[in-house]
């Protein structure tokens, strides 16, 4: 089972989930969506599995800076363009499990439960 964590190298949320996995002996592979970009198909996933209200960061400053029309009348087609052109805008982390499950975001009792 490999597990994958995607984010942003700099994030701090990023820098906790990281800590929390090297801290509890879980290795990781760690995937850059800024620098490497994230394809159609990952976003795709997440999106049916998490909802596009939980993959795109709406509280982001990247998205806050988005003209009206372009935050206006959003859903999931809408979200993941998006998500695709500007891969700030994706919920940092993104953990696959490499099991079929998916985390969004981090907190510690989340992914306690995860890896019970």
């Amino acid at each position: 089972m490999t597990i994958t964590i995607y984010g942003i190298k700099n994030c701090d949320t990023m820098k906790k989930a990281r800590q929390w996995l090297d801290a509890n002996g879980i290795s990781y592979s760690f995937h850059d969506y800024k620098a490497e970009g994230i394809d159609l198909p990952h976003l795709d996933r997440w999106v049916k599995e998490l909802g596009w209200e939980t993959v795109l960061n709406r509280a982001g400053t990247t998205f806050r800076k988005l003209e009206e029309a372009d935050k206006s009348d959003l859903d999931a087609a809408k979200a993941i363009a998006l998500m695709q052109a500007q891969p700030s805008m994706i919920k940092r982390p993104i953990l696959d499990l490499g099991d079929g499950r998916l985390l969004a975001g981090f907190k510690p009792e989340t992914y306690a439960a995860a890896f019970r």
